[in-house]
């Protein structure tokens, strides 16, 4: 039996509107905007990769970050050779066993010339012999060396006497506080070892006069 036609134009106006929906949706999906439940998962697979990428400067996990204060080589308290330059030694005379050399001036000259003049009164006119006289100190105590040779104004007597006395080494001695005194002479023939041989000559002060040779 045929519908009524009120009835098919419903239901055929009905069936327009469900497909106009339908198309409307669809639409809407495509048009490229990302549905709510696509973005949160999106946003969590990039916090996922973000944590999984090890940092540029994280520490491993289980291994110790060196200490700031390590032990390093400490060069403060390290021992540094001295570069204070050495001080010379003081340049003196040679010294033997507490005896030295020393340079004779004119008033050591007259004052022993003299202290022979006492011990041998009828000399008087005389001088030590040029390059013949030995000069030194011991301790406290001066000595000297010479030969005497006589001067203008002597009389025979005194050229008789030096013809002997002139020609051997004479020794004399100051004691500290003291003046000069005539202590010894050479013997004749003189001895080979010079000054070496007078005991009142100490053996340090004759070697540092080398052992006063003779200028003969």
């Amino acid at each position: 039996m045929p519908a009524p036609r009120g009835t098919s134009m419903a239901a055929l106006l009905g069936g327009l509107l469900l497909l106009t929906a339908c198309q409307g949706g669809s639409d809407s999906g495509a048009s490229g905007s990302p549905a709510p439940q696509a973005s949160a998962t999106a946003g969590t697979a990039s916090d996922a990769a973000a944590s999984a990428t090890p940092s540029g400067t994280a520490t491993p996990s289980g291994t110790a970050a060196p200490a700031a204060s390590a032990t390093k080589p400490s060069t403060a308290s390290a021992t540094k050779p001295s570069t204070a330059p050495a001080v010379p030694a003081k340049a003196t005379a040679p010294a033997f066993a507490g005896c030295r050399n020393l340079a004779v001036g004119a008033e050591v000259k007259s004052a022993v010339t003299a202290a022979y003049r006492r011990a041998v009164p009828l000399l008087t006119h005389l001088e030590p012999v040029p390059g013949q006289f030995f000069y030194g100190q011991c301790g406290a105590d001066r000595y000297a060396a010479t030969r005497f040779r006589p001067t203008a104004g002597a009389g025979e007597a005194e050229l008789v006497n030096m013809q002997d006395e002139g020609s051997v080494t004479k020794y004399f001695r100051a004691t500290a506080g003291g003046g000069w005194a005539y202590v010894a002479t050479d013997g004749f023939p003189r001895s080979a070892h010079g000054c070496a041989d007078i005991p009142q000559i100490p053996d340090a002060l004759a070697k540092a006069w080398h052992n006063c040779p003779d200028g003969h």
